[in-house]
C-alpha cells in the first residue's frame, strides 16, 4: 500500500502522492516524447521571424564555444543571444528533461506534484516539460540570475497551452537574481528541479546548493547536469550528502549505496531528439538528430518503487546474442541473452540505453 503523504496548501490539504490500491496495480505511464511541444514551437517561430539565421547561427556558435570552455550563461546579454540559446541548445534540454521525467514517473508512478521550483530556469525549458508530464502542476516559480533568458521565458510563457505556465506571467513568479540567495528564501515545492544549474556553480558552492535545494523540496527533487566526468562527479557529491539527509533515490540507481562504476567509466544516458530545419541551418549539421548526453539524479521523500536494473549503455545486438552492460543491487553486471533464447533475446531487443529493466 502506498502511504499518503499531505501537503498544506492555504485552506487545502491536497495528497502529494495519490492512494494506491492494492487489488488496481499502477500502469506503466505514457512516455514523454523528446521533441519540443507543439505551442513551445509555434512562439519560438514566431520571434524568429525575420530574424537573420545566419546572425543566430553566429551567436550560437559563440556561445557555445563559452560552454566548451567552461563558461555558463553569463554570455547571454540581449535578446537575439537568448533567441540563439533557444534555437541552438533549448531542443536538447527540452529532451533531457523529458527523459529524466519519464524515469521519475515511472520510479514515483502516484507523484502528483501541484507545486514546482525550477532553480537556474533560463528559458523555462524544464518548466515546459514538467507541464507535460505532470498534469497535476497548477503553481509554478522559477528563479534564474539572467535576465534575458528570463525575459525570453516570459515571452514564451505568455502563448503557452498551459493555464500554470501562463499564470507565471500573472503572479510575477520568475524571480530574477543570484540562486543560492533567492533559493534560500524560496517556499518549499512539491517538485523542485536543478536542470544544468549545478554545473554552473563554484565548486565551493555546491554543498550549500545541494542542501538549499532539498530543504525547498516537498516530494521530489530532480538534477541533470551536461552527460560528462565531471557532471557526473557532481551528480555523486549531491547523491551522497542528500542519502545521509535521509532522501530516497529514485532514479536512474536501483540502489542507494555508492556506486559501482570505477574511472574512466562515469554514469550517462542519452536522449536522441529530432532538429527542425531551422536547427540544422542554425547548427551547420546535416543528420537530422542530435543525441543530447546528460546524468541526473531524482531523490524523494517517499520511497519509490523499486527497479532491477537500468541499461547503462547501448546494448550490444549481434546474430548470435544481444549482450547489454547493467547497474543492478548487486553492482555492475553483464547481461547476454543468446539468440538460441528466443524469448529473451526478444525482449532485450528492444532495450535502450537509460531504460529499466527486469532481470
Amino acid at each position: 500500500m502506498t502511504t499518503r503523504r499531505r501537503v498544506e496548501r492555504g485552506h487545502e490539504s491536497i495528497p502529494l502522492f495519490a492512494v494506491e490500491r492494492e487489488d488496481s496495480p499502477i500502469s506503466k505511464p505514457m512516455r514523454l516524447p523528446p521533441d519540443l511541444p507543439p505551442d513551445l514551437k509555434a512562439v519560438l517561430a514566431r520571434l524568429a521571424h525575420g530574424v537573420s539565421r545566419k546572425a543566430i547561427a553566429e551567436r550560437a556558435a559563440a556561445q557555445s564555444r563559452v560552454y566548451r570552455a567552461g563558461g555558463g550563461s553569463h554570455g547571454i546579454a540581449t535578446a537575439d543571444d537568448a533567441l540563439a540559446y533557444a534555437f541552438a541548445r533549448l531542443p536538447a534540454t527540452y529532451a533531457a528533461a523529458a527523459a529524466v521525467f519519464n524515469a521519475t514517473c515511472e520510479s514515483l508512478p502516484t507523484f502528483q506534484p501541484c507545486t514546482m521550483l525550477d532553480v537556474g530556469a533560463g528559458p523555462g525549458t524544464a518548466a515546459f516539460a514538467a507541464v507535460q508530464a505532470f498534469e497535476t502542476l497548477a503553481d509554478i516559480r522559477l528563479i534564474d540570475a539572467n535576465p534575458g533568458l528570463r525575459d525570453l521565458a516570459l515571452s514564451l510563457m505568455a502563448e503557452a497551452d498551459s493555464e500554470a505556465l501562463r499564470q507565471v506571467i500573472d503572479q510575477q513568479s520568475y524571480r530574477q537574481g543570484d540562486a543560492l540567495m533567492l533559493l534560500a528564501e524560496a517556499q518549499p515545492a512539491d517538485l523542485v528541479v536543478a536542470s544544468y544549474a549545478a554545473g554552473e556553480l563554484a565548486d565551493s558552492e555546491l554543498a550549500r546548493f545541494t542542501q538549499l535545494l532539498w530543504a525547498a523540496t516537498v516530494g521530489a527533487l530532480v538534477v541533470i547536469v551536461p552527460g560528462t566526468p565531471a557532471g557526473y562527479g557532481r551528480v555523486l557529491r549531491m547523491r551522497g550528502e542528500l542519502i545521509a539527509a535521509g532522501a530516497h533515490v529514485a532514479a536512474p540507481c536501483p540502489h542507494e549505496r555508492p556506486c559501482p562504476l570505477r574511472p574512466p567509466d562515469w554514469c550517462h544516458f542519452a536522449q536522441r531528439l529530432p532538429r527542425s530545419r531551422d536547427h540544422l541551418r542554425i547548427k551547420g549539421a546535416e543528420v537530422p538528430f542530435e543525441d543530447e548526453k546528460f546524468s541526473y539524479v531524482v531523490l524523494s521523500r517517499g520511497k519509490p518503487q523499486s527497479i532491477d536494473a537500468r541499461v547503462l549503455a547501448p546494448p550490444k545486438i549481434a546474430k548470435s546474442a544481444i549482450t547489454a552492460k547493467l547497474c543492478t543491487d548487486g553492482g555492475v553486471a553483464t547481461d547476454i541473452a543468446e539468440r538460441r533464447d528466443p524469448d529473451a533475446y526478444r525482449r532485450r531487443k528492444s532495450w535502450r540505453w537509460g531504460d529499466s529493466v527486469p532481470r
